[in-house]
């Protein structure tokens, strides 16, 4: 659980109901089922109209990332290569056969599947990178859905501003009904900035982060075995491992 997720999403809300009610605001008057309709089912449905049903539905479940990130452990990773590498070494690349299975990401048995069957380093370098273009490129545009959302937000807190005006408009002879279409106009506007600054922005540049962490674990992979696959000495394989790590935190 990554708690310092949760501490910024009751930080935020807190900050916006703290000062409302500072200023002698009722917290009630933040709370209008329209004006969430209008921005959230208006949001929702202009993201999934720009999006494939393939990167919507991966949009959402990475949502789960922002509070239950998953943790790419490169330094674990580089200790496994090297130990790759040295048992390569020592009995030849075939005595890393049963090191397959023991793989959990499709990715990383893939690599050692074609490192055990003799293909050649560029080969290998060139398959591998074109999985990776495939699978960054798939990732990074399920994580632009929040990016899209926060885009698509404040608009359409400005579009329900503007419906409830006009509502207000329309029942200038009836004042009981003008303080409901007021409030439907500001709140929407507060719901629109309000999701796009302190949810969708955030929770996207955190996903890319991810992502962008994801990918390096595969490109330290690739690195790593195709440096097994020229027969390369284990510490310097580490130390060029490592020299690439440093260049991608």
């Amino acid at each position: 659980m990554d708690k310092i997720s949760i501490i910024a999403v009751i930080m935020g809300l807190t900050a916006i109901i703290a000062g409302q009610a500072l200023e002698g605001g009722h917290i009630g008057s933040l709370l209008q089922l329209t004006a969430f309709m209008i921005v959230i089912g208006g949001t929702t449905s202009a993201v999934m109209l720009q999006s494939t049903p393939k990167q919507f539905i991966a949009g959402v479940r990475m949502t789960r990332w922002v509070f239950r990130p998953p943790v790419f452990d490169h330094e674990k990773m580089i200790r496994e290569i090297i130990h790759w590498s040295q048992t390569a070494r020592k009995g030849g690349l075939l005595t890393l056969e049963g090191y397959i299975g023991l793989q959990k990401d499709p990715f990383i048995k893939k690599a050692l599947q074609m490192l055990v069957d003799g293909t050649e380093p560029d080969t290998l370098r060139a398959v591998m990178d074109v999985e990776i273009a495939m699978f960054e490129h798939a990732r990074k545009q399920a994580a632009r859905i929040w990016e899209s959302a926060g885009g698509y937000a404040p608009t359409m807190g400005i579009l329900g501003a503007v419906l409830g005006l006009i509502h207000v408009m329309e029942n200038l002879s009836d004042p009981s009904k003008l303080g409901g279409g007021i409030a439907v106009a500001f709140v929407a506007t507060v719901y629109g900035v309000g999701s796009a600054n302190l949810f969708f922005l955030p929770m996207a540049n955190k996903l890319k982060h991810l992502v962008a962490s994801e990918i390096a674990m595969k490109e330290l992979v690739v690195e790593g075995v195709v440096a097994i696959a020229h027969g390369e000495n284990p510490r310097i394989i580490e130390s060029r491992l490592r020299g690439f790590l440093a260049m991608h935190e």
